[in-house]
């Protein structure tokens, strides 16, 4: 049973401690990076077809290395893994920051960046998420994911409004700052004493490439909670459009535009200190259909604001539920999945991560592209609620799941 005095218990693991400090980090310097990279390309193509553009480049690695990144975070050393991503990701900062410095330069390398940056995230994923459960004690974990989501999500909102002030010095100073903050990451993960091996080497074959889809497949809560979360995002991810937001929208320049990506993770740190705190004891399931559905209708609030108070207030509401939706999917995936195919779960779980976050910015761009930045966000966001009310109805037994740890391990 969860203890309702273990909200904080988790901070009490000197390795927790180093992986929430390398999870913050990475996270801030993931969002300053974002900001300068978002900015960048906007400033240099005018196109909101651009900015999906680099969305989809830092997803399709994902997609096509989901099979082997997975088996990789079974077979070796998790740590190790995510030290390395850390540090191919911090290469790629030296690139734009390469790019930056050279004005003339074409918008090809930084397409070639971005999927650099999405193949060490591929491996890094995994690893993270599959490390995690092996820090803490069972009955702590809920609240570690928690925790581990408000790091993420702190750097979230520290990372944005930093990114939009460092530009404002000049987009090498933005790339520079990611550039030392992952490799800090890097070092800090190294530094994790266990739970970095998995539980046995797993033996390469085509039947233990393809174990995490068998086992997600085979679990309609599991399935229902990613494939939920996956179109409520790819649907409502109106991010890769606040450039054009905050430009010709809202008309707020960068700094504006670090303060619009800070919103939703105001409202999503805000709502994991308190889960963290008072984890979910009962109606789960509805409570994240419910999510869901608001996070929707903060996004079509979000699409028909021209008042900067009404946008970011909006934001924060969305990312709040969001919140609600990655907790909620976090704590069923890695607490029901056996230490020794965490990898390969987590690797399918990323993938679905990645096509709501980078694909839905492909989706998003593309499709303001063709009917307008406001129109588009609507749409999402109708879309958002109205795939909320078919999955209520295609997974009940999501629908009606009442805790999400059991006092059994897998």
């Amino acid at each position: 049973m969860i203890r309702n005095a273990s909200g904080w218990a988790a901070l009490h693991s000197r390795d927790f401690r180093y992986f929430f400090t390398a999870r913050f980090l990475s996270g801030l310097a993931m969002q300053i990076q974002n900001v300068g990279l978002g900015w960048l390309v906007y400033d240099r193509t005018h196109s909101a077809l651009a900015l999906g553009l680099v969305g989809l480049a830092a997803f399709l690695p994902a997609l096509a290395l989901a099979l082997v990144t997975g088996h990789v975070a079974d077979r070796f050393d998790r740590r190790r893994i995510i030290s390395l991503c850390w540090a191919l990701v911090a290469l790629a900062s030296l690139g734009l920051l390469l790019v930056a410095l050279t004005p003339a330069s074409p918008v090809w390398p930084i397409y070639a960046l971005a999927v650099l940056v999405g193949s060490a995230r591929s491996f890094a994923n995994p690893a993270t998420q599959a490390l995690l459960p092996n820090l803490v004690a069972r009955e702590d974990f809920a609240s570690a994911v928690a925790l581990n989501a408000s790091a993420w999500q702190t750097s979230s909102i520290a990372g944005p409004a930093v990114g939009g002030v460092l530009y404002a010095f000049g987009a090498p100073v933005v790339f520079a700052a990611a550039l030392a903050s992952f490799l800090l990451s890097a070092l800090l993960v190294a530094l994790i004493r266990r739970g970095g091996h998995a539980g046995s080497r797993v033996k390469t074959t085509l039947e233990s490439l393809l174990a995490g889809i068998v086992f997600i497949r085979a679990r309609p809560v599991i399935l229902g909670a990613i494939s939920l979360d996956l179109f409520a995002v790819l649907l409502g991810g109106a991010t890769a459009l606040l450039p054009i937001y905050a430009r010709d929208v809202l008309m707020v320049g960068p700094v504006g535009l670090g303060a619009l990506r800070s919103a939703p993770a105001v409202g999503a740190v805000a709502m994991s200190v308190w889960l963290a705190a008072h984890p979910l004891q009962k109606r789960a399931g509805r409570t994240m259909f419910q999510a869901v559905g608001l996070f929707g209708l903060a996004t079509v609030i979000f699409g028909l604001s021209t008042n900067l108070v009404l946008s970011l207030g909006s934001l924060v509401v969305l990312g709040a539920c969001d919140m609600v939706s990655v907790y909620v999917r976090q704590t069923l995936v890695q607490a029901e999945t056996p230490d020794s195919m965490r990898g390969r779960v987590a690797a399918v779980n990323s993938v679905f991560i990645g096509a709501s976050n980078e694909l839905g910015e492909f989706e998003s761009g593309a499709l303001a592209a063709l009917i307008g930045a406001v129109p588009a966000v609507v749409v999402g966001g109708l879309g958002t609620m109205l795939v909320a009310a078919l999955w209520a109805r295609l997974f009940p037994p999501l629908l009606h799941r009442d805790r999400l740890v059991s006092d059994k391990p897998a």
